[in-house]
């Protein structure tokens, strides 16, 4: 009865515009970049030509990755993969509609069977257990040994390496865990300056950026710590674009995987003012300033031309500042990066063929880069996080126990399938990001469609 579903990637965002318009709600959009296309969710109703190309070019990359990387592991023939998936209609028919004999006849699995021979099967490789299943640990034991193995192998008073999770959205302040806080985040840098333990820090960046003040702050903080001796290796996760490609500028060096999304080398502002939604309702604003800017942050006013002017002066201005930190970090021209710059989203492939990126690798040889730059035969690696408040350690336990489960099953929506829930998720998530901006300026360095990955 099983089936092996693959569908190809796909980008398919939903477009606010029509909808704003009936609201009337002005949205006033700055940016700077052919290819930054994080706002034309909320200024138009499809696609632009420009993001339709630089989307197809990264979206068919990651694809041909992992195509490659399927028929080489099943020693399939090249291009299998999209024979299986662009003609699984007629070759459904062939097989009756049968999906499993399918996808042996595919090579996709090596053999069908039911529960009881995969238990005997089991049983037959590992033993049977106590309980009448087959022998076995479960993650959590197993990587509980693990680690205590590796614990007997470094002295208590090795050298350590530090690491520090960059992970969601960068916002300015302090933010909890989820996002990235541009002073909650500076703190675990403080603390790695302040710990002598430390010779090298890892900074794993999973973000699709934010704001540009946040993600400066948090530069700063990275080329602190290098300055202050100890060797400082970014990490790249699944999304470290924008403004997550921002703050790893700060550092020695920047590892990437080959299917990781970053650059969006570009800058965006977006303030929605709600005159014309409020006149509808039969509220208006009146009243007098002394400038013409007085007025400047009333959401309830149209938003004057020199208004206008002045955010996008503060857009031009930080995409200036971010094309000369990168021109800077990688050794190039601006003019260089700005050929690839633009907001457009690269692979690591890419990137690494572009000079925006150092090596390609996992996170484990980023950590042996790190151990390698500051000279450590031996060493331990150490999370750098902020200790937990009673009520933040009770969230988390309930967040990651069955409590939440429970929550999730009493909803009354829980007989959809489960793919309309996750595209209700979806619309929702992107309406919720407008409401979390909180750059002091307006300004953000951020890519729409790296947080769908």
């Amino acid at each position: 009865m099983g089936a092996v579903l693959l569908t190809g990637y796909g980008h398919y965002p939903s477009y606010f515009k029509e909808a704003l318009d009936k609201l009337h709600i002005n949205l006033h959009v700055f940016r700077v970049g052919t290819y930054k296309d994080a706002i034309e969710p909320f200024t138009r109703k499809n696609m632009s030509t420009a993001s339709r190309e630089h989307t197809s070019e990264w979206i068919h990359a990651l694809w041909a990755v992992y195509t490659s990387r399927v028929e080489t592991q099943r020693e399939l023939p090249a291009d299998a993969i999209n024979d299986y998936v662009n003609n699984m209609g007629r070759k459904l028919a062939d097989h009756h509609g049968d999906t499993a004999e399918l996808t042996v006849a595919a090579g996709l699995v090596d053999k069908l069977s039911t529960r009881p021979q995969m238990l005997a099967r089991l049983q037959q490789l590992a033993g049977v257990s106590d309980e009448g299943g087959y022998r076995s640990i479960d993650t959590d034991r197993y990587l509980s040994h693990m680690r205590r193995a590796e614990a007997l192998q470094v002295e208590a008073s090795a050298s350590k390496v530090g690491l520090i999770v960059a992970k969601g959205m960068i916002l300015d302040g302090e933010q909890p865990a989820g996002s990235v806080g541009g002073d909650s985040l500076s703190e675990l840098f403080k603390q790695v300056r302040k710990n002598d333990q430390i010779k090298a820090l890892v900074l794993r960046i999973d973000s699709p950026g934010g704001s540009a003040f946040a993600s400066e702050v948090i530069r700063q903080q990275v080329a602190l710590t290098k300055q202050s001796g100890i060797p400082v290796v970014v990490s790249m996760g699944s999304v470290a674009a924008s403004g997550g490609y921002w703050i790893a500028m700060g550092a020695d060096q920047v590892w990437a995987s080959s299917t990781t999304i970053t650059g969006s080398i570009g800058v965006f502002g977006i303030i929605p003012t709600f005159e014309d939604s409020l006149a509808a309702l039969g509220v208006h604003s009146d009243g007098v300033g002394t400038t013409e800017l007085a007025d400047f942050y009333q959401l309830n006013r149209p938003m004057s031309p020199q208004a206008k002017q002045v955010i996008q002066s503060g857009v031009n201005h930080v995409y200036d500042r971010f094309l000369t930190l990168v021109a800077e970090a990688r050794n190039q021209s601006t003019d260089q990066i700005h050929a690839v710059a633009q907001g457009r989203v690269w692979t690591g492939e890419k990137a690494l063929e572009l000079g925006l990126v150092d090596k390609l690798g996992n996170f484990q040889q980023a950590i042996a880069a790190a151990a390698e730059a500051a000279g450590l035969e031996t060493y331990e690696v150490e999370k750098i996080q902020r200790p937990l408040g009673f009520g933040e350690q009770l969230m988390q336990e309930l967040a990651n126990g069955k409590v939440a489960g429970v929550l999730v099953s009493a909803l009354p929506n829980t007989w959809l399938p489960s793919g309309l829930i996750s595209n209700f998720y979806g619309l929702s998530k992107k309406l919720e990001r407008l409401i979390n901006f909180n750059d002091p300026r307006g300004l953000y360095l951020n890519c729409f469609e790296c947080m769908d990955q």
